[in-house]
């Protein structure tokens, strides 16, 4: 099947929050600690096992944007075209659907928290007194019986778009196109290259700044890119160990 996913315009996000409530009650995620907000309208903090949407609000005062604004994203698991989690997960806990998303079977996780650190985007994380990993599944449940995923259908401006990553590509470079032309020169793309060095995200984004403002890594790359070589230079370290062993061994008997 074509790959799904969800094209977030942030340009239109009202940090609402809706998303992150839907995302909670459909998936019956449990309540997480609220921070402290008296100096941000952000009170949910960041994403983790108990939070799988975050709405972030990022306040920009002068920086040559003419006083104030505010930046809003909702922000999710990227599904990864290629995922260092789905690589380093040794029990087949971490699987690729059929709509090429990636999913954790709750079932089947050890809670040996390996792909913790291997998410350059610092999503997955394992829930206090469980132990398991959590993270968003694109509602795999609700994709697998014709609906779209919870928080996308609950947004009331469209901010998160659903639908095959084809199609939300091709949208997303005529919403960025349009923004440009009418005066938004910082307006790019994130995440939408199938080159870039998670070969592409199955969750990306219309931001009008740079990522790092909305605390995304500028230039994320796959964790497990080294791991072939790594391993091809453990493998021939430890042959020619054993080689020198066993001329060792050999040449005691002499």
């Amino acid at each position: 099947m074509t790959q799904v996913g969800f094209f977030t315009d942030t340009s239109i996000c009202i940090g609402c929050k809706a998303c992150e409530v839907a995302c909670k009650e459909w998936n019956g995620v449990p309540q997480a600690s609220l921070g402290f907000a008296g100096t941000s309208y952000d009170n949910s903090g960041g994403l983790g096992a108990d939070r799988w949407r975050h709405v972030a609000f990022v306040e920009q005062s002068g920086n040559g944007h003419g006083g104030l604004r505010w930046l809003m994203s909702s922000d999710v698991c990227k599904h990864c075209t290629r995922a260092a989690c789905l690589e380093v997960c040794p029990t087949g806990a971490l699987f690729r659907t059929e709509f090429g998303t990636v999913v954790v079977q709750e079932d089947v996780c050890n809670g040996c928290g390996y792909c913790v650190p291997a998410c350059p985007f610092g999503v997955i994380d394992q829930r206090h007194g469980d132990g398991r990993v959590w993270k968003c599944t694109l509602c795999y449940d609700r994709l697998k019986v014709g609906q779209e995923p919870a928080c996308s259908q609950a947004c009331p401006t469209k901010s998160i778009q659903f639908g095959p990553l084809p199609e939300l590509r091709a949208r997303a470079g005529r919403r960025l196109e349009a923004l440009q032309k009418t005066g938004v020169p910082g307006a790019r793309l994130y995440g939408a290259d199938a080159g870039d060095g998670v070969g592409g995200m199955g969750a990306f984004f219309l931001l009008l700044d740079e990522p790092e403002a909305y605390g995304l890594p500028p230039d994320p790359v796959v964790t497990t890119r080294d791991l072939p070589a790594m391993w091809r230079a453990a493998g021939a370290a430890a042959a020619a160990l054993a080689g020198l062993v066993a001329a060792s061994v050999l040449g005691g008997r002499r």
